[in-house]
């Protein structure tokens, strides 16, 4: 797809010069782009010469004079601007091939971009990574990435993906370590193949190429009942034992359904380091708590307020400790509904695959001026669900007032919110 402009920052250059939606750029100083990485790599001048193709189809040049580093302020539909490398494995523990149809058209893509990767944090499971693409890491220093490893077995890699593949690209992570570029490791735990021993390999190996891997992030596979080829899930046994492995090497850290599995707290702060695999659930819930602790709140409302929390069995602990510390305010009523997942299971208990239907059914019949919900349930910068309903759809059904929590690792708007309405 082209560089298509989808919005632009308020206040900025871009909007000062009037881009806007639907315009195209089509080079910087005469440079074609690729991608967001060429983009930002052309505009790192003090002067430079933006091509546009205006909404119209009117073709424009404009001269920009601005601070070297300084942002035009453009947020364009796409990171790439040419095709997404796809992915090529068929992984046996794949998501997005164990989907029923009917859902978001966006929830079908699978890539393997190792651009996506670098600019925004996606995995990669470097099974297409071509000379070309090496190259041109090596030569722009590319780096942090997010590596899919799962085992760093050849023979097991292979049948995990599904990849003849999958096996010679961990030549790319001594590569990586050879040219000095970094990355975050993640590892899908399925029982019966890549845990036990098989962990213990992969960390090992992973434990050889050292400060060249950033952290190591171990999740559990998620299975639906949509799977078709049924893998094991981790149960409490399991649990355990990964914990106990994990625990004895430096920068690997257990995502929270780990902790929960095993009835084990969940750690404190510096287990996680820079919490830098915090979309893969990995010190998320820490991470709410310890913000949470830190914001101040108002001794008293307005008038009286009624809360409900709708969130996933994943949160419910962590939610009912924030709502138990708001519940001193006085006129605040909090509490939590945690919501069973019909449509994909009782095994998954996670809030970004929570669909409007669970979700209505959970709330509908409660009492609340307010049903928070977080703003993974819904796609990014629209109130779509996973079942492409919208947040509209769901007021309707329920007759309920919603308030949209985006940075679910503080509930600030909230707090702010609660803060105006005091006393």
């Amino acid at each position: 797809m082209p560089a298509e402009v989808n919005s632009v920052r308020e206040k900025s250059i871009a909007e000062e010069l009037g881009i806007q939606k639907g315009d195209i750029v089509l080079s910087v100083d005469g440079n074609k782009m690729s991608d967001m990485i060429d983009y930002n790599f052309y505009c790192k001048s003090e002067l430079i010469t933006l091509e546009l193709q205006k909404l119209s189809g009117e073709i424009e040049e404009i001269e920009i004079e601005k601070d070297f580093d300084e942002d035009l302020g453009i947020i364009f539909e796409s990171a790439v601007f040419d095709r997404i490398k796809p992915c090529c494995n068929h992984c046996i523990f794949c998501f997005v091939d164990q989907q029923p149809k009917g859902l978001r058209d966006t929830l079908y893509v699978k890539d393997d971009d190792y651009r996506l990767s670098y600019l925004q944090g996606t995995y990669i499971t470097l099974t297409n990574i071509t000379d070309k693409d090496r190259e041109r890491i090596k030569r722009m220093h590319l780096g942090p990435f997010y590596v899919s490893i799962h085992t760093t077995n050849p023979e097991l890699r292979v049948k995990m993906l599904n990849n003849p593949n999958a096996g010679r690209a961990l030549e790319n992570l001594k590569w990586f370590r050879k040219n000095k570029i970094p990355f975050h490791a993640q590892i899908v735990l399925c029982p019966g193949y890549n845990d036990g021993e098989e962990l213990k390999r992969t960390l090992d190996d992973l434990a050889e190429l050292k400060n060249t891997v950033l952290s190591t992030a171990i999740v559990p596979v998620g299975v639906t009942q949509f799977r078709q080829n049924k893998l094991k899930q981790v149960d409490k046994a399991c649990a355990v034992k990964t914990l106990e492995i994990a625990s004895k090497y430096k920068r690997v850290c257990c995502s929270d359904e780990f902790f929960m599995l095993a009835d084990k707290e969940i750690p404190p702060a510096k287990y996680y380091g820079n919490f830098s695999q915090l979309e893969d659930g990995v010190g998320a819930i820490r991470l709410l708590l310890e913000n949470f602790k830190r914001t101040a709140l108002p001794k008293k409302l307005k008038k009286p307020v009624k809360f409900v929390f709708a969130t996933s069995f994943a949160a419910k602990n962590a939610l009912e400790y924030i709502c138990k510390k708001l519940n001193r305010i006085k006129n605040l009523t909090c509490s939590v509904m945690p919501v069973k997942s019909t449509y994909w299971g009782k095994d998954i208990n996670v809030a970004g695959l929570i669909t409007s239907e669970d979700l209505i059914n959970t709330v509908k019949n409660c009492e609340a001026d307010f049903v928070v919900i977080p703003s993974v349930m819904l796609s990014p910068y629209t109130e779509l669900f996973l079942d492409g309903k919208t947040l509209d759809y769901v007021k309707s059904k329920t007759k309920k007032e919603f308030f949209v929590v985006r940075d679910i690792y503080s509930v600030s708007e909230l707090t702010d919110w609660l803060m105006d309405n005091k006393s």
